[in-house]
Protein backbone atom coordinates (compact mmCIF):
# COMPACT_ATOMS: atom_id res chain seq x y z
CA UNK A 1 0.00 0.00 0.00
CA UNK A 2 0.83 3.50 -0.48
CA UNK A 3 0.17 5.92 2.46
CA UNK A 4 -1.35 2.96 4.85
CA UNK A 5 -4.83 2.34 3.92
CA UNK A 6 -5.35 -1.84 3.29
CA UNK A 7 -9.05 -1.40 3.33
CA UNK A 8 -8.93 -2.86 -0.55
CA UNK A 9 -5.70 -5.08 -0.40
CA UNK A 10 -5.68 -7.55 2.44
CA UNK A 11 -4.48 -10.46 -0.41
CA UNK A 12 -3.42 -8.17 -2.71
CA UNK A 13 -2.73 -4.79 -4.82
CA UNK A 14 -5.43 -2.69 -5.71
CA UNK A 15 -6.23 0.46 -6.12
CA UNK A 16 -2.16 1.55 -6.86
CA UNK A 17 -1.18 1.15 -10.71
CA UNK A 18 2.28 -0.05 -11.42
CA UNK A 19 4.57 0.20 -14.31
CA UNK A 20 7.73 -1.36 -15.14
CA UNK A 21 9.29 0.65 -17.83
CA UNK A 22 6.65 1.82 -19.89
CA UNK A 23 4.58 -0.82 -19.74
CA UNK A 24 1.89 -1.49 -17.26
CA UNK A 25 2.40 -4.03 -14.84
CA UNK A 26 -1.57 -3.81 -13.76
CA UNK A 27 -3.77 -5.71 -16.23
CA UNK A 28 -7.08 -4.25 -17.20
CA UNK A 29 -8.94 -6.28 -14.51
CA UNK A 30 -6.81 -4.26 -11.57
CA UNK A 31 -4.48 -7.34 -10.51
CA UNK A 32 -0.32 -6.51 -9.64
CA UNK A 33 1.15 -9.31 -9.51
CA UNK A 34 4.04 -7.72 -7.76
CA UNK A 35 5.40 -10.83 -6.13
CA UNK A 36 6.25 -11.98 -9.49
CA UNK A 37 9.65 -9.92 -9.59
CA UNK A 38 12.90 -10.25 -8.36
CA UNK A 39 14.20 -7.30 -6.13
CA UNK A 40 17.75 -8.24 -7.11
CA UNK A 41 16.66 -7.65 -11.06
CA UNK A 42 15.50 -3.97 -10.41
CA UNK A 43 17.61 -1.05 -11.12
CA UNK A 44 15.24 1.47 -9.18
CA UNK A 45 11.80 2.45 -8.79
CA UNK A 46 9.98 5.93 -8.20
CA UNK A 47 6.91 6.10 -5.61
CA UNK A 48 4.02 9.08 -6.47
CA UNK A 49 1.93 9.47 -3.33
CA UNK A 50 -1.51 10.08 -3.96
CA UNK A 51 -3.97 9.63 -6.31
CA UNK A 52 -2.02 10.66 -9.98
CA UNK A 53 -3.95 9.88 -13.15
CA UNK A 54 -2.16 12.83 -15.12
CA UNK A 55 -0.31 10.15 -17.25
CA UNK A 56 -1.27 6.96 -15.22
CA UNK A 57 -5.05 6.50 -15.05
CA UNK A 58 -7.16 5.18 -12.84
CA UNK A 59 -5.68 4.74 -9.34
CA UNK A 60 -6.65 6.11 -6.01
CA UNK A 61 -4.00 5.35 -4.00
CA UNK A 62 -0.67 6.20 -5.80
CA UNK A 63 1.60 5.04 -8.80
CA UNK A 64 4.64 2.96 -8.65
CA UNK A 65 7.69 3.07 -11.56
CA UNK A 66 9.54 0.21 -11.32
CA UNK A 67 12.87 1.15 -14.01
CA UNK A 68 14.56 -2.92 -14.08
CA UNK A 69 17.72 -1.95 -16.00
CA UNK A 70 20.22 1.58 -16.00
CA UNK A 71 19.17 2.60 -19.30
CA UNK A 72 22.60 4.85 -19.24
CA UNK A 73 24.63 1.95 -18.66
CA UNK A 74 27.16 1.67 -21.57
CA UNK A 75 29.46 -1.01 -20.92
CA UNK A 76 29.61 -5.29 -20.88
CA UNK A 77 30.18 -6.32 -16.91
CA UNK A 78 28.70 -9.28 -14.93
CA UNK A 79 27.92 -10.39 -11.62
CA UNK A 80 26.90 -12.84 -9.14
CA UNK A 81 25.61 -13.59 -5.56
CA UNK A 82 24.58 -15.87 -3.42
CA UNK A 83 22.77 -15.47 0.24
CA UNK A 84 21.32 -18.20 2.56
CA UNK A 85 19.72 -17.19 6.30
CA UNK A 86 17.27 -18.76 8.83
CA UNK A 87 14.37 -20.59 8.38
CA UNK A 88 15.41 -22.16 4.86
CA UNK A 89 16.32 -19.02 2.99
CA UNK A 90 18.26 -19.10 0.48
CA UNK A 91 19.01 -16.76 -2.90
CA UNK A 92 20.88 -16.69 -5.81
CA UNK A 93 21.38 -14.28 -8.37
CA UNK A 94 23.05 -13.84 -11.93
CA UNK A 95 23.29 -10.72 -14.24
CA UNK A 96 25.05 -10.15 -17.58
CA UNK A 97 25.37 -6.92 -19.75
CA UNK A 98 26.97 -7.69 -22.87
CA UNK A 99 27.83 -4.48 -25.35
CA UNK A 100 28.11 -4.37 -28.77
CA UNK A 101 28.71 -0.61 -31.04
CA UNK A 102 24.88 0.80 -30.10
CA UNK A 103 23.27 -2.72 -28.69
CA UNK A 104 23.09 -3.48 -25.03
CA UNK A 105 21.80 -7.41 -23.91
CA UNK A 106 20.50 -7.06 -20.25
CA UNK A 107 19.87 -11.04 -18.90
CA UNK A 108 19.33 -11.82 -15.17
CA UNK A 109 18.00 -14.69 -13.35
CA UNK A 110 17.84 -15.96 -10.00
CA UNK A 111 16.14 -18.60 -8.02
CA UNK A 112 14.79 -17.54 -3.86
CA UNK A 113 13.51 -20.00 -1.64
CA UNK A 114 12.16 -20.32 2.08
CA UNK A 115 10.79 -22.72 4.79
CA UNK A 116 8.68 -19.40 5.81
CA UNK A 117 8.58 -18.42 9.33
CA UNK A 118 5.01 -20.63 9.85
CA UNK A 119 4.21 -23.52 9.08
CA UNK A 120 2.73 -24.54 6.06
CA UNK A 121 4.16 -21.16 4.35
CA UNK A 122 7.21 -21.81 2.27
CA UNK A 123 8.40 -20.68 -1.04
CA UNK A 124 10.07 -21.00 -4.06
CA UNK A 125 10.29 -18.31 -7.36
CA UNK A 126 12.25 -19.02 -10.46
CA UNK A 127 12.97 -15.56 -12.06
CA UNK A 128 14.84 -14.62 -15.97
CA UNK A 129 14.55 -11.55 -17.36
CA UNK A 130 15.61 -9.86 -20.36
CA UNK A 131 16.12 -6.20 -21.65
CA UNK A 132 17.34 -5.33 -25.50
CA UNK A 133 18.23 -1.98 -26.26
CA UNK A 134 19.53 -0.72 -29.39
CA UNK A 135 20.26 3.06 -30.18
CA UNK A 136 19.36 2.81 -33.61
CA UNK A 137 20.37 6.81 -33.83
CA UNK A 138 21.86 8.79 -31.60
CA UNK A 139 18.28 10.37 -30.13
CA UNK A 140 16.29 7.04 -30.87
CA UNK A 141 16.37 3.85 -28.97
CA UNK A 142 14.38 0.44 -29.47
CA UNK A 143 14.09 -2.02 -26.21
CA UNK A 144 12.48 -5.02 -25.60
CA UNK A 145 11.90 -6.21 -22.45
CA UNK A 146 10.97 -9.86 -21.45
CA UNK A 147 10.45 -11.76 -18.01
CA UNK A 148 9.37 -15.04 -16.72
CA UNK A 149 8.60 -16.18 -13.42
CA UNK A 150 7.61 -19.43 -11.47
CA UNK A 151 6.32 -18.49 -8.28
CA UNK A 152 5.12 -20.89 -5.95
CA UNK A 153 4.18 -20.08 -2.18
CA UNK A 154 2.21 -22.30 0.43
CA UNK A 155 -0.53 -20.02 2.31
CA UNK A 156 -1.36 -20.91 6.31
CA UNK A 157 -4.80 -19.57 6.77
CA UNK A 158 -5.42 -16.86 9.45
CA UNK A 159 -5.34 -17.58 13.21
CA UNK A 160 -8.03 -16.57 15.98
CA UNK A 161 -6.04 -14.51 18.57
CA UNK A 162 -6.15 -17.74 21.49
CA UNK A 163 -4.48 -19.44 18.38
CA UNK A 164 -1.95 -16.64 17.71
CA UNK A 165 -1.20 -16.32 21.62
CA UNK A 166 -0.26 -20.34 21.73
CA UNK A 167 1.72 -20.60 18.67
CA UNK A 168 2.14 -17.70 16.06
CA UNK A 169 4.22 -20.10 14.07
CA UNK A 170 1.24 -22.18 13.57
CA UNK A 171 -0.74 -22.91 10.54
CA UNK A 172 -4.47 -22.49 10.73
CA UNK A 173 -5.63 -25.52 12.07
CA UNK A 174 -8.93 -27.77 10.77
CA UNK A 175 -11.98 -27.93 12.82
CA UNK A 176 -15.15 -30.09 12.92
CA UNK A 177 -16.73 -28.35 10.10
CA UNK A 178 -13.53 -27.26 7.73
CA UNK A 179 -10.32 -28.31 6.99
CA UNK A 180 -7.50 -26.60 7.49
CA UNK A 181 -4.70 -25.56 4.90
CA UNK A 182 -2.19 -28.02 5.70
CA UNK A 183 -4.88 -30.76 5.13
CA UNK A 184 -6.08 -28.96 2.01
CA UNK A 185 -2.76 -28.55 0.36
CA UNK A 186 -3.59 -24.60 0.46
CA UNK A 187 -1.41 -23.27 -1.75
CA UNK A 188 -0.98 -20.57 -5.00
CA UNK A 189 0.94 -21.58 -7.91
CA UNK A 190 1.79 -18.70 -10.45
CA UNK A 191 3.37 -18.89 -13.90
CA UNK A 192 3.52 -15.56 -15.91
CA UNK A 193 5.21 -14.63 -19.19
CA UNK A 194 5.44 -10.63 -19.87
CA UNK A 195 6.92 -9.48 -22.65
CA UNK A 196 6.77 -5.63 -24.77
CA UNK A 197 8.26 -3.78 -26.89
CA UNK A 198 8.90 0.30 -26.42
CA UNK A 199 10.26 2.99 -29.40
CA UNK A 200 11.43 6.31 -28.20
CA UNK A 201 12.03 8.84 -30.85
CA UNK A 202 13.31 12.15 -30.95
CA UNK A 203 11.80 13.47 -34.06
CA UNK A 204 13.15 17.06 -33.61
CA UNK A 205 14.93 18.65 -30.69
CA UNK A 206 11.59 19.65 -28.81
CA UNK A 207 9.47 16.31 -30.23
CA UNK A 208 9.32 12.92 -29.04
CA UNK A 209 7.18 10.49 -29.73
CA UNK A 210 6.97 6.93 -27.32
CA UNK A 211 5.05 3.99 -28.91
CA UNK A 212 5.22 0.49 -26.29
CA UNK A 213 2.96 -2.84 -26.91
CA UNK A 214 2.81 -5.80 -24.32
CA UNK A 215 1.17 -8.65 -23.54
CA UNK A 216 1.31 -11.26 -20.64
CA UNK A 217 0.03 -14.82 -19.81
CA UNK A 218 -0.35 -15.98 -16.63
CA UNK A 219 -1.28 -19.74 -15.47
CA UNK A 220 -2.48 -19.40 -11.85
CA UNK A 221 -3.73 -22.03 -9.31
CA UNK A 222 -4.73 -22.05 -5.99
CA UNK A 223 -6.12 -24.84 -4.03
CA UNK A 224 -7.88 -22.93 -1.20
CA UNK A 225 -9.47 -24.17 2.05
CA UNK A 226 -13.29 -24.17 0.57
CA UNK A 227 -12.16 -24.74 -3.39
CA UNK A 228 -9.87 -25.58 -5.76
CA UNK A 229 -9.33 -21.90 -8.17
CA UNK A 230 -7.71 -22.13 -11.78
CA UNK A 231 -7.56 -19.26 -13.71
CA UNK A 232 -6.01 -18.34 -17.06
CA UNK A 233 -5.49 -14.94 -18.03
CA UNK A 234 -3.46 -13.02 -21.01
CA UNK A 235 -3.70 -9.29 -21.32
CA UNK A 236 -2.95 -6.73 -24.28
CA UNK A 237 -1.89 -3.46 -24.47
CA UNK A 238 -0.56 -0.34 -25.83
CA UNK A 239 0.47 2.81 -24.55
CA UNK A 240 1.58 5.93 -26.49
CA UNK A 241 2.22 9.52 -26.04
CA UNK A 242 3.73 12.80 -27.55
CA UNK A 243 6.23 15.03 -25.72
CA UNK A 244 6.51 18.90 -27.13
CA UNK A 245 8.67 21.15 -25.19
CA UNK A 246 9.47 24.50 -26.26
CA UNK A 247 10.45 28.08 -24.36
CA UNK A 248 8.43 31.22 -25.18
CA UNK A 249 12.07 33.46 -23.76
CA UNK A 250 14.71 33.03 -21.70
CA UNK A 251 11.54 33.81 -18.77
CA UNK A 252 9.01 30.54 -19.43
CA UNK A 253 9.61 26.97 -20.19
CA UNK A 254 7.45 24.62 -21.08
CA UNK A 255 6.45 21.19 -21.54
CA UNK A 256 3.50 19.55 -23.17
CA UNK A 257 2.40 15.60 -23.28
CA UNK A 258 -0.36 13.71 -24.70
CA UNK A 259 -1.59 10.47 -25.30
CA UNK A 260 -3.71 7.14 -24.69
CA UNK A 261 -3.39 3.94 -22.84
CA UNK A 262 -5.58 0.85 -24.02
CA UNK A 263 -5.39 -2.51 -22.57
CA UNK A 264 -7.55 -5.71 -22.39
CA UNK A 265 -7.64 -8.81 -20.19
CA UNK A 266 -9.10 -11.96 -20.45
CA UNK A 267 -9.99 -14.62 -17.57
CA UNK A 268 -11.08 -17.84 -17.88
CA UNK A 269 -11.69 -18.43 -13.81
CA UNK A 270 -13.47 -22.03 -12.96
CA UNK A 271 -13.63 -23.13 -8.90
CA UNK A 272 -13.52 -26.87 -8.53
CA UNK A 273 -13.97 -29.15 -5.75
CA UNK A 274 -10.29 -29.43 -3.23
CA UNK A 275 -10.39 -32.73 -1.94
CA UNK A 276 -7.06 -31.84 0.04
CA UNK A 277 -5.23 -30.50 -2.34
CA UNK A 278 -6.50 -32.29 -5.64
CA UNK A 279 -9.09 -30.93 -8.24
CA UNK A 280 -12.37 -32.34 -8.00
CA UNK A 281 -15.47 -31.92 -9.66
CA UNK A 282 -16.13 -28.53 -11.20
CA UNK A 283 -18.40 -26.26 -9.25
CA UNK A 284 -18.60 -22.53 -10.87
CA UNK A 285 -16.58 -21.40 -13.91
CA UNK A 286 -17.11 -17.65 -15.43
CA UNK A 287 -15.38 -15.89 -18.74
CA UNK A 288 -14.46 -11.92 -17.98
CA UNK A 289 -13.04 -9.54 -20.13
CA UNK A 290 -11.89 -6.36 -19.15
CA UNK A 291 -11.28 -3.51 -20.90
CA UNK A 292 -10.19 -0.28 -20.15
CA UNK A 293 -8.72 2.60 -21.53
CA UNK A 294 -7.71 6.18 -20.89
CA UNK A 295 -7.03 9.50 -22.68
CA UNK A 296 -4.06 11.63 -20.91
CA UNK A 297 -2.59 15.59 -21.39
CA UNK A 298 -0.14 17.26 -19.45
CA UNK A 299 0.99 20.69 -19.29
CA UNK A 300 3.87 22.28 -17.26
CA UNK A 301 5.86 25.67 -17.24
CA UNK A 302 8.57 26.79 -15.30
CA UNK A 303 8.29 30.18 -14.80
CA UNK A 304 11.45 32.27 -13.96
CA UNK A 305 13.42 30.45 -12.14
CA UNK A 306 11.30 29.83 -9.31
CA UNK A 307 7.86 28.78 -9.85
CA UNK A 308 6.49 25.63 -11.38
CA UNK A 309 3.19 25.20 -12.67
CA UNK A 310 0.99 21.90 -13.87
CA UNK A 311 -1.88 21.24 -15.25
CA UNK A 312 -3.18 17.74 -16.08
CA UNK A 313 -5.94 15.52 -16.35
CA UNK A 314 -6.76 11.69 -17.68
CA UNK A 315 -10.48 10.47 -19.00
CA UNK A 316 -10.75 6.85 -17.89
CA UNK A 317 -13.00 4.33 -19.54
CA UNK A 318 -13.64 1.11 -17.65
CA UNK A 319 -15.93 -1.70 -18.28
CA UNK A 320 -16.27 -6.14 -17.55
CA UNK A 321 -18.23 -8.38 -19.51
CA UNK A 322 -18.52 -12.01 -18.09
CA UNK A 323 -19.95 -15.28 -19.57
CA UNK A 324 -21.34 -18.33 -17.47
CA UNK A 325 -19.19 -20.94 -19.84
CA UNK A 326 -20.91 -24.13 -17.97
CA UNK A 327 -23.48 -26.66 -19.37
CA UNK A 328 -26.21 -24.31 -18.07
CA UNK A 329 -27.90 -21.75 -20.08
CA UNK A 330 -25.33 -19.57 -21.02
CA UNK A 331 -26.11 -15.77 -19.26
CA UNK A 332 -24.33 -12.85 -20.28
CA UNK A 333 -23.89 -9.67 -18.62
CA UNK A 334 -21.62 -6.04 -19.61
CA UNK A 335 -21.01 -3.65 -16.88
CA UNK A 336 -20.04 -0.17 -18.21
CA UNK A 337 -18.92 2.48 -16.27
CA UNK A 338 -19.61 5.88 -16.47
CA UNK A 339 -16.40 7.92 -18.55
CA UNK A 340 -14.62 9.35 -15.06
CA UNK A 341 -11.95 13.02 -15.68
CA UNK A 342 -9.37 13.08 -13.40
CA UNK A 343 -8.01 16.04 -12.91
CA UNK A 344 -4.42 17.26 -11.34
CA UNK A 345 -3.32 20.86 -10.80
CA UNK A 346 -0.19 21.72 -9.23
CA UNK A 347 2.31 24.30 -7.87
CA UNK A 348 6.20 24.81 -6.95
CA UNK A 349 7.72 27.81 -5.59
CA UNK A 350 11.20 27.83 -4.66
CA UNK A 351 11.27 30.47 -1.70
CA UNK A 352 15.43 30.61 -1.56
CA UNK A 353 18.28 28.34 -3.62
CA UNK A 354 17.51 25.12 -1.52
CA UNK A 355 13.63 25.53 -0.46
CA UNK A 356 10.83 24.88 -1.95
CA UNK A 357 7.05 24.34 -1.39
CA UNK A 358 4.37 22.82 -3.37
CA UNK A 359 0.93 22.23 -3.28
CA UNK A 360 -1.53 20.09 -5.50
CA UNK A 361 -5.30 19.28 -6.05
CA UNK A 362 -6.28 16.02 -7.45
CA UNK A 363 -9.21 13.63 -7.88
CA UNK A 364 -8.73 9.85 -7.23
CA UNK A 365 -10.74 6.73 -9.76
CA UNK A 366 -10.36 3.19 -8.88
CA UNK A 367 -13.05 1.31 -10.15
CA UNK A 368 -13.42 -2.33 -8.42
CA UNK A 369 -10.79 -5.08 -9.49
CA UNK A 370 -11.64 -8.56 -10.99
CA UNK A 371 -10.55 -10.38 -7.56
CA UNK A 372 -13.05 -7.94 -6.08
CA UNK A 373 -15.93 -8.52 -8.70
CA UNK A 374 -15.60 -11.59 -8.34
CA UNK A 375 -14.53 -12.76 -4.95
CA UNK A 376 -13.51 -16.41 -3.71
CA UNK A 377 -17.94 -16.81 -2.87
CA UNK A 378 -17.87 -17.14 -6.57
CA UNK A 379 -20.38 -14.68 -7.18
CA UNK A 380 -20.38 -11.68 -9.31
CA UNK A 381 -20.80 -8.69 -7.96
CA UNK A 382 -22.07 -6.17 -10.41
CA UNK A 383 -23.62 -3.29 -7.52
CA UNK A 384 -20.17 -2.49 -6.18
CA UNK A 385 -19.18 1.23 -7.52
CA UNK A 386 -16.15 2.75 -8.08
CA UNK A 387 -13.80 4.59 -5.36
CA UNK A 388 -13.44 8.66 -6.01
CA UNK A 389 -12.31 11.28 -3.99
CA UNK A 390 -10.50 14.78 -4.06
CA UNK A 391 -6.90 14.71 -2.57
CA UNK A 392 -5.59 18.06 -1.68
CA UNK A 393 -2.13 18.01 -0.15
CA UNK A 394 1.46 20.90 0.35
CA UNK A 395 4.47 20.31 1.09
CA UNK A 396 8.23 21.80 1.53
CA UNK A 397 11.34 20.42 0.52
CA UNK A 398 14.97 21.49 1.69
CA UNK A 399 18.63 20.46 0.62
CA UNK A 400 21.45 22.53 2.07
CA UNK A 401 23.89 24.14 -0.19
CA UNK A 402 26.40 21.38 0.52
CA UNK A 403 24.00 18.28 -0.07
CA UNK A 404 24.58 17.15 3.53
CA UNK A 405 21.34 17.64 5.12
CA UNK A 406 18.02 17.04 2.97
CA UNK A 407 14.16 17.07 4.48
CA UNK A 408 10.53 16.37 2.67
CA UNK A 409 7.55 17.14 4.84
CA UNK A 410 4.14 16.71 3.39
CA UNK A 411 0.83 17.29 4.91
CA UNK A 412 -2.61 15.87 2.97
CA UNK A 413 -6.09 15.02 3.20
CA UNK A 414 -8.06 12.66 1.26
CA UNK A 415 -11.80 12.49 1.14
CA UNK A 416 -13.06 9.04 -0.48
CA UNK A 417 -16.29 8.04 -1.48
CA UNK A 418 -17.36 4.71 -1.98
CA UNK A 419 -14.24 2.79 -0.12
CA UNK A 420 -14.91 -0.88 -1.49
CA UNK A 421 -14.16 -3.31 2.18
CA UNK A 422 -13.72 -7.02 2.43
CA UNK A 423 -16.41 -8.94 3.76
CA UNK A 424 -16.25 -12.45 4.68
CA UNK A 425 -18.98 -15.13 4.86
CA UNK A 426 -19.95 -17.76 7.97
CA UNK A 427 -18.35 -20.05 5.19
CA UNK A 428 -14.90 -18.13 5.24
CA UNK A 429 -15.62 -17.05 1.46
CA UNK A 430 -15.04 -13.44 1.08
CA UNK A 431 -16.83 -10.71 -0.67
CA UNK A 432 -16.98 -6.90 -0.93
CA UNK A 433 -19.08 -3.80 -0.75
CA UNK A 434 -18.98 -0.10 -0.64
CA UNK A 435 -18.46 1.45 2.71
CA UNK A 436 -19.53 5.16 2.40
CA UNK A 437 -16.56 7.79 3.15
CA UNK A 438 -13.47 7.66 4.62
CA UNK A 439 -11.54 10.85 5.61
CA UNK A 440 -7.90 10.59 5.54
CA UNK A 441 -5.44 13.06 6.78
CA UNK A 442 -1.89 12.47 7.36
CA UNK A 443 1.60 14.36 8.33
CA UNK A 444 4.97 12.61 6.99
CA UNK A 445 8.14 13.69 6.71
CA UNK A 446 11.73 11.83 5.31
CA UNK A 447 14.78 13.63 6.47
CA UNK A 448 18.78 12.27 6.06
CA UNK A 449 22.13 14.00 7.06
CA UNK A 450 25.77 13.31 6.51
CA UNK A 451 27.34 14.29 10.46
CA UNK A 452 30.04 12.85 8.86
CA UNK A 453 30.73 13.56 5.16
CA UNK A 454 31.78 10.29 2.84
CA UNK A 455 35.30 10.00 2.24
CA UNK A 456 36.75 11.55 5.75
CA UNK A 457 39.96 10.59 6.50
CA UNK A 458 39.59 8.43 10.05
CA UNK A 459 38.16 5.02 11.66
CA UNK A 460 34.80 6.83 10.89
CA UNK A 461 34.54 7.52 7.04
CA UNK A 462 31.09 8.16 6.47
CA UNK A 463 28.26 8.80 9.42
CA UNK A 464 24.67 9.29 7.79
CA UNK A 465 21.24 9.43 10.24
CA UNK A 466 18.04 9.07 8.26
CA UNK A 467 14.27 9.52 9.15
CA UNK A 468 10.95 9.42 8.39
CA UNK A 469 7.77 9.77 10.28
CA UNK A 470 4.56 9.02 9.49
CA UNK A 471 1.14 10.20 11.09
CA UNK A 472 -2.41 8.60 9.62
CA UNK A 473 -5.85 10.31 11.31
CA UNK A 474 -7.85 7.80 8.85
CA UNK A 475 -11.50 7.96 9.71
CA UNK A 476 -15.18 6.22 8.23
CA UNK A 477 -17.15 8.97 7.71
CA UNK A 478 -20.08 7.07 6.94
CA UNK A 479 -20.25 3.77 7.19
CA UNK A 480 -23.08 1.68 8.48
CA UNK A 481 -23.05 -1.94 8.19
CA UNK A 482 -26.35 -3.62 8.89
CA UNK A 483 -27.44 -2.39 12.51
CA UNK A 484 -24.41 -1.22 13.22
CA UNK A 485 -22.95 2.58 12.42
CA UNK A 486 -19.53 2.59 12.11
CA UNK A 487 -19.10 6.66 11.65
CA UNK A 488 -16.68 8.25 13.06
CA UNK A 489 -14.28 4.98 13.57
CA UNK A 490 -10.61 4.81 12.83
CA UNK A 491 -10.11 2.73 9.07
CA UNK A 492 -8.85 -1.04 9.94
CA UNK A 493 -5.44 -1.84 9.87
CA UNK A 494 -3.95 1.80 9.54
CA UNK A 495 -1.31 2.60 12.42
CA UNK A 496 -1.78 6.15 13.42
CA UNK A 497 2.15 6.38 14.08
CA UNK A 498 5.12 4.91 12.54
CA UNK A 499 8.72 6.37 12.97
CA UNK A 500 11.53 4.76 10.78
CA UNK A 501 15.12 5.60 11.97
CA UNK A 502 18.27 4.17 10.36
CA UNK A 503 22.06 4.85 10.76
CA UNK A 504 24.69 4.59 8.19
CA UNK A 505 28.24 3.90 9.10
CA UNK A 506 31.48 3.92 6.58
CA UNK A 507 34.36 2.49 8.67
CA UNK A 508 38.50 2.74 6.84
CA UNK A 509 38.80 -0.35 4.59
CA UNK A 510 35.75 -0.58 3.13
CA UNK A 511 33.66 -1.82 6.08
CA UNK A 512 30.24 -0.71 6.70
CA UNK A 513 26.97 -1.10 8.94
CA UNK A 514 23.69 0.06 8.87
CA UNK A 515 20.92 -0.35 11.32
CA UNK A 516 17.64 0.48 11.28
CA UNK A 517 14.50 0.70 13.85
CA UNK A 518 11.04 0.83 13.22
CA UNK A 519 8.10 1.85 15.63
CA UNK A 520 4.52 0.98 14.50
CA UNK A 521 1.95 1.75 17.06
CA UNK A 522 -1.13 -0.06 17.68
CA UNK A 523 -3.63 -0.58 15.36
CA UNK A 524 -7.71 -1.34 14.87
CA UNK A 525 -8.36 -4.59 13.23
CA UNK A 526 -12.44 -4.07 13.09
CA UNK A 527 -14.42 -2.06 12.19
CA UNK A 528 -15.70 -1.52 15.87
CA UNK A 529 -12.33 -0.58 17.42
CA UNK A 530 -13.13 -3.21 20.02
CA UNK A 531 -9.84 -5.08 19.16
CA UNK A 532 -6.41 -3.84 18.54
CA UNK A 533 -3.18 -5.12 17.54
CA UNK A 534 -0.48 -4.28 20.03
CA UNK A 535 2.68 -2.02 18.93
CA UNK A 536 5.86 -3.29 18.31
CA UNK A 537 9.79 -2.20 17.63
CA UNK A 538 11.62 -3.91 14.87
CA UNK A 539 15.35 -3.33 14.90
CA UNK A 540 17.56 -5.01 11.88
CA UNK A 541 21.23 -4.58 10.94
CA UNK A 542 23.69 -5.17 8.11
CA UNK A 543 27.72 -5.01 8.26
CA UNK A 544 29.88 -5.95 5.64
CA UNK A 545 33.03 -5.13 3.46
CA UNK A 546 32.78 -3.86 0.15
CA UNK A 547 36.16 -3.65 -2.22
CA UNK A 548 36.41 -1.12 -4.69
CA UNK A 549 39.73 -0.77 -5.99
CA UNK A 550 39.74 0.73 -9.97
CA UNK A 551 39.64 -1.54 -12.53
CA UNK A 552 39.55 -4.90 -10.21
CA UNK A 553 36.35 -6.89 -9.61
CA UNK A 554 33.52 -5.34 -6.72
CA UNK A 555 33.43 -8.10 -3.92
CA UNK A 556 30.63 -7.39 -1.79
CA UNK A 557 30.49 -10.02 2.19
CA UNK A 558 27.63 -9.22 4.30
CA UNK A 559 25.77 -10.62 7.22
CA UNK A 560 22.15 -9.21 9.01
CA UNK A 561 19.74 -10.06 11.14
CA UNK A 562 16.28 -8.66 11.39
CA UNK A 563 14.16 -8.38 14.48
CA UNK A 564 16.58 -8.03 16.64
CA UNK A 565 14.93 -7.53 19.43
CA UNK A 566 12.85 -10.93 18.72
CA UNK A 567 9.30 -9.00 18.99
CA UNK A 568 6.27 -11.22 18.62
CA UNK A 569 4.13 -9.59 15.88
CA UNK A 570 2.17 -9.94 13.56
CA UNK A 571 1.74 -8.87 9.96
Amino acid sequence: SIRGSLLRSPFGIRNVKVYIDEFPLTDAGGNTYLNLLDVGSIHNIEVLKGPDGSLFGANSGGVVLINPVDKRADSTWGSASISSGSYGLFQEKVALQKKWTNQYLNINHSYQQSDGYREHSAMNRNYGQMMYRWNYLRTNQLRVLAFYSDLNYKTPGGLTLAQYSANPQAARPSTSFAAGPVVQKARIENKTFYSGIVNEAKITSNFRHVLALYGTHTDYTNPFITNYEVRNEGTLGLRTYLELTGKQNTFIGWKWNAGLELQGTSADIANYANNKGIRGNLQVQDDIISRQFFYFSRFSANIGEKLTAEVAASLNYYQYQFDKNISTPTSRYTRKFDPELMPRFALSYQIYDNLALRSSVSRGYSPPTIAEVRASDNKINTSIESETGWNYEAGLRFRDIRDRLWLDASIFQYRLENAIVRRVNSNDTEFYLNAGGTRQTGFETQASYWIIEPGTQGILSGLQIQNSYTLSKYFFRDFVNGSADYSGNRLTGVPRTVLVTGVDLRFKKNFYLFAQHNYTSKIALNDANSVYSKEYNLVHFKAGWRSSKPGKPIIDVFAGMDNVLNETYSL
